[in-house]
């Protein structure tokens, strides 16, 4: 198994015990006993349970970091995603394209655990957090963590915790549990010095009307459980700890897959702690660093959607192409009734119905169109996968052989929708805003940009993120971002 060096992530395994903790756990025990994981999967894989004193399993087991190989990076995407809640590993190979041996020898080789174990780890520490936090009953947590019974989840949680469900439930203390007033409160960890409002900050403008909201430090969004829709609300926890996550939904049966997809939005499920280190060294990025240490690189909750308004992002500002959304979602989009007075109403249209839909009425040119349509159709014919494994110089020339998507689209998908870390969408006007303000007058901006770019790398696309940021008003226009356009037709 390949160890990184010692982390946020990494747990210390006692032998005499058979237990895992976090570093600087109270717990005593002689340095010989003990040996070093790189996450809490590894060491539940080499047979450890969680400490009940320190409680690593309530801390975000993020799994991915800048070492991870793409294909073990879209595996675990797609783990965190549900894929595994009714699929094999076998499946997971196959939709990657790759045997379940040499996934599995992969992943034992880059995260010290396999694909099928770290699929239970999840479902299990989701029904632990459920267990202490909520008054779920033991058969809605089973539904609601992804398991197919009851009788499985108590396999499950003996093997992770030793303990049953109902055995966990009563040993959790006070104030682990979260009052339920008006929907299912839940604790979601974060990395240290996480900065919600700068991914509130982003969002905000590139929300789409009628799907998601940002208002009053709360992010808001309608989401679909089990051909259900309901609601999702996400902020700062009262605590400074976490996000706090309140679900108002007719059933918590997808509940594990809403927390995956807003860890995601929020750009949660990459270890970038390191990156950071190594970008502090940079003398252009050193000072945005120190000041802003707990910036993200934002991701999406449903890649199409997120897809979509990135193309409508070309040559028009940003509060234009967030209209465009907002147009495309009332009239292709499936209504949701009763949402109107927080601003919501509307699941995003699917890409199948887009592919088949008339833009033109909406306002949006003939060129856009295609790209649009284009785009939503390869999605739609299985040509495109969302978890496209390629790497980055293939994905982004696979991109952009589809009509309008130039090298800034491209970018942007690769970032945002492929959770590439070294996307970097250089001709963005944005970038050069904030660059040229970092440089003396006259300096020519744009050969900087490329030249000093390639010192950033693998992690370009953090060092995007916080040179955008640095632009101290918002730059509304995309114009001149993405050059080539869709031929007509």
């Amino acid at each position: 198994m390949i160890l990184p060096e010692m982390g946020e992530r990494e747990v210390n395994a006692v032998f005499t015990t058979g237990i895992y903790c976090r570093a600087g756990c109270t717990g005593r025990s002689k340095p010989s006993n003990r040996a070093a994981y790189p996450s809490a999967v590894a060491a539940q894989a080499a047979g450890f349970r969680p400490c009940l004193l320190c409680r690593p399993d309530r801390r975000a087991d993020v799994l991915i970091d800048g070492a991870t190989p793409e294909v073990v990076r879209q595996a675990l995407m797609l783990i965190s995603d549900g894929f595994m809640d009714q699929n094999t590993a076998a499946a997971l190979g196959g939709r990657i394209g790759i045997s379940p041996r040499h996934l599995n020898r992969l992943f034992e080789d880059h995260i010290g655990a396999t694909p099928a174990l770290i699929a239970q780890s999840r479902r299990a520490h989701f029904a632990r957090r459920l267990l202490d936090e909520t008054d779920l009953t033991i058969t809605d947590i089973s539904s609601a963590s992804g398991f197919r019974s009851i009788r499985q989840m108590n396999r499950v949680m003996r093997q992770v915790f030793r303990f049953t469900p109902s055995e966990l439930r009563r040993k959790r203390r006070k104030a682990d549990r979260l009052v339920v007033d008006g929907g299912l409160r839940l604790r979601i960890p974060t990395p240290s010095g996480f900065e919600f409002g700068a991914v509130l900050e982003y969002l905000a403008p590139r929300a789409i009307p009628g799907v998601e909201s940002v208002v009053d430090g709360v992010y808001r969004r309608v989401t679909n459980t089990c051909g259900y829709p309901g609601v999702i609300e996400v902020s700062a926890g009262p605590d400074s700890s976490g996000l706090e996550l309140v679900a108002h939904l007719p059933s918590f049966n997808g509940l594990l897959g809403d927390v995956a997809r807003c860890r995601s939005l929020f750009g949660m499920e990459v270890d970038i702690s390191g990156a950071r280190d190594d970008l502090a060294d940079d003398p252009l990025l050193a000072p945005l660093i120190s000041s802003r240490p707990g910036l993200t690189v934002p991701g999406a909750w449903d890649r199409f959607e997120t897809a979509i308004r990135i193309i409508l992002g070309q040559q028009v500002t940003v509060r234009g192409a967030s209209t465009l959304a907002g147009r495309i979602t009332r009239e292709l989009g499936i209504p949701v009734p009763g949402l109107g007075e927080i601003g919501l109403g509307f699941l995003f249209p699917s890409a199948h119905r887009l592919a088949e839909a008339d833009l033109k009425e909406m306002g949006i040119s003939r060129s856009r169109s295609l790209a649009l349509r284009s785009f939503a159709r390869v999605v739609d014919d299985g040509s495109l996968d969302l978890y496209d494994h390629s790497e980055l110089p293939a994905l982004l020339s696979r991109l952009q052989q589809l009509p309008g998507i130039g090298p800034w689209t491209a970018n942007m998908l690769a970032m945002r929708v492929f959770g590439h870390m070294d996307a970097f969408p250089s001709t963005d006007l944005g970038l050069r805003n904030a660059v040229a303000k970092l440089l003396p007058p006259g300096a020519p901006t744009g050969e900087i940009v490329e030249k000093t770019a390639q010192n950033w790398r693998p992690w370009r696309s953090l060092a995007f993120t916080y040179l955008l940021r640095s632009v101290s008003a918002p730059v509304e226009t995309d114009a001149a971002r993405n050059p080539v356009v869709a031929p007509v037709g």
